[in-house]
This record gives C-alpha cells, sequence and structure tokens, in this order.
C-alpha cells in the first residue's frame, strides 16, 4: 500500500463502512475456519449469523445498553446511522439498515485510526456472542 495515510475523521461515513465491512468480514471468516467450518455452504450460511444487517444492528444496540462506547465512538456511530446511502437492502428495514452501517462506520473508523485493540475488543465480542 502506498505511504498516504489516510485520516479516517475526513471520511464520510459511508467510506468507513465500506471499510469497516471488509475487515469485519475478514474477522466472521477467519473465526469460522478456526471452528472448523470449512463446506462452502455451511460457511455462508454461519457467516450470515454475524454480518446481516440484523446482526450488526443487534450487536451495537447491545453495546450501548451496556455504556460500552466513548464519546468519539458515539459520534461515528451517529454519523454512521445518519448517513443517506440511497439504497436499502430488499430484506432489511431502513432502521437496522442504518444501525448496521453505523456498525461497519466504527469498525472501519477504528481500523483506519490504528486502533486495533480497540476495534478487535468489540469485533470478539460480537464473535463470541453469536456462538
Amino acid at each position: 500500500m502506498g505511504n498516504n495515510s489516510v485520516d479516517p475523521k475526513q471520511l464520510n461515513s459511508l467510506a468507513l463502512a465500506y471499510m469497516g465491512d471488509a475487515v469485519y468480514e475478514v474477522y466472521v471468516r477467519r473465526h469460522l475456519l478456526e471452528q472448523g467450518k470449512v463446506k462452502p455452504n455451511q460457511l455462508h450460511r454461519e457467516a450470515t449469523k454475524y454480518v446481516s444487517a440484523k446482526a450488526q444492528a443487534q450487536i451495537l444496540h447491545e453495546l450501548f445498553d451496556r455504556s460500552f462506547f466513548s464519546d468519539e465512538e458515539q459520534s461515528v456511530i451517529r454519523r454512521g446511522r445518519n448517513a443517506k446511502s440511497g439504497t436499502v437492502p430488499k430484506n432489511t428495514d431502513v432502521q437496522t439498515y442504518r444501525y448496521s452501517t453505523a456498525f461497519e462506520s466504527l469498525i472501519g473508523y477504528l481500523h483506519l485510526s490504528g486502533s486495533k485493540e480497540r476495534m478487535e475488543e468489540i469485533i470478539l465480542w460480537a464473535l463470541q456472542r453469536n456462538m
């Protein structure tokens, strides 16, 4: 990768969510492989438990209920939730989709900020919740 660092504070929420989606997906896939799940159809079905809009929105709500997020993180989440993407998947209501975008924005933000430990703390919590 180039030397040009990306300032996550300057990126819009949908760009952060784009990054967060990919990062989270890698962690989920690795988690499934570590659990011995190797059949493609099984992997896809299992992955959906983690990466669906509904699952991501629920994770965010549960962590909010535990006062888990810093003010800075809450601000990223708020921006992600309010981002207008222009599209909503067929099988999800707008509210759920917005919270899932907020979750992905936060993961993207933490990843690009170099806050790997904090990001992994959230992802680990999400992965263990679904076991």
